[in-house]
Formats: C-alpha cells, structure tokens, sequence
C-alpha cells in the first residue's frame, strides 16, 4: 500500500504487499482508493496530519517477524556455589552491518534517482536519521503504521525534536525486506516519487527496524 499528499491533495498509488506512506511540509489532503491491490493514506506536516491508510480487505501487510533461534538458550556454568544463569536471546534486534549496509543503500539509491533527474545529491545528516531510525522502531515496537507517532508527534515535531530546524518531508513503508524493494515502492507513488525528487531538499536520514521492516526517510531543506 502506498499513500501520498502533495500540495493539498493526497494521492494514492497501489502496490502488491507494501505499504508505504509519505508526508511533506506545509501540505494536507485526503487519501483516494486505487483501483489496484492495497491503498494507504499519507499526513502533512508542519500542523496539518492525516493518518496512514487502511489496507483493502482481502490484502494484509507483508509482516516479518524476528527470527527465533532454533536452539535451545546455551547454560553456562559458574564456578561452584553461583546459581546456573541462562543467556537469552535479545529481544530488540542489534544494529548489525547488514542493517546498516541497507539504510546506505536506500541513500545510494536515491541519489541515483535524484541524479537522473537533475536534483543535486542529498547529504546524510544524522539528525534526520536519528529522528527516521526512532520513528521506524516506535512503529515496530508498538504495531502502528502512521506518519503520527501514538503520542500525537507529527514528523516534523520529531525532526525538530532532534534538533534540525527545517524538516521537509517524510515517507514510511513496511514489509519490504530490501533497500531495492523499497525504493521500488516509493518510486512507483507519485507523492514518495516527489518527496524523493525534490530538488529544493538537501539532506536526507534513514531508519530501519527489520521486526516488520519498518523503514522510514526524514527529508530536510
């Protein structure tokens, strides 16, 4: 599912077992159904909100669970005398090199985009990061999909919350188990595709969360 807004009217992109949502500064409108598979909705930022969409009914989100470990938690043993303890296994997914290496890609990827299309390169700043890698695991953590965190922030509080002034933009997606799937996603809505092809943005920040594949993009002027 995919969902955009863009300068006051939202439009709406389908895509197989996605969803994806997108939000830009200072714009709001209302989400309209797709004649293909899924449909989701998108919020405005800056004071304006609109949540993200609903899935059509006989499509589900492309949910990934964390993987459990198919052996039973190793045992050590302590010296005499000291209770045995069990090592279990982390319930929060580490931030591996494999992560890592995809939210560089997503970054790779869209300045490929921004290349054909005349837009200069977006730099990473790791403000908007922070703030795309919180979103991303609140929404895992907690099982929402929305550009509006539970407790009301907007993208653009939680950008400025992370101390970049000028927040511009954001699109979110879930179920997509690669940089190049997602990007795939948001290039074929028109509303990610503006978000990404901005040539007035200049900084760019990533986040991920694989319980659930949980991406999000925080866009800066």
């Amino acid at each position: 599912m995919l969902g955009a807004i863009v300068a006051g009217t939202a439009t709406v992109a389908a895509q197989p077992r996605m969803i994806a949502g997108f939000a830009a500064a200072g714009l709001a409108g209302a989400a309209a159904a797709s004649t293909e598979t899924p449909v989701a909705g998108a919020q405005a930022a800056a004071g304006a909100q609109v949540a993200g969409g609903t899935p059509a009914a006989t499509v589900e989100p492309a949910l990934v669970e964390p993987a459990q470990p198919t052996e039973p938690p190793a045992v050590t043993t302590p010296p005499s005398g000291t209770p045995a303890t069990s090592t279990q296994p982390s319930p929060v997914p580490a931030t591996t090199a494999a992560v890592t290496s995809q939210v560089q890609r997503v970054v790779e990827l869209v300045n490929i985009e921004r290349r054909k299309a005349g837009c200069p390169a977006l730099a990473v700043d790791q403000r908007l990061a922070a703030a795309a890698q919180a979103h991303s695991t609140d929404m895992a953590v907690n099982h929402y999909f929305s550009h509006v965190s539970l407790d009301g922030r907007t993208f653009a509080d939680r950008i400025l919350a992370a101390g970049y002034p000028r927040p511009a933009a954001e699109n979110i997606a879930m179920g997509q188990p690669s940089a190049e799937e997602v990007m795939r996603a948001w290039m074929r809505s028109r509303g990610h595709r503006a978000n990404i092809l901005d040539c007035g943005l200049v900084a760019i920040g990533v986040g991920l969360d694989t319980r659930g594949w949980y991406w999000t993009q925080d866009f800066g002027r």
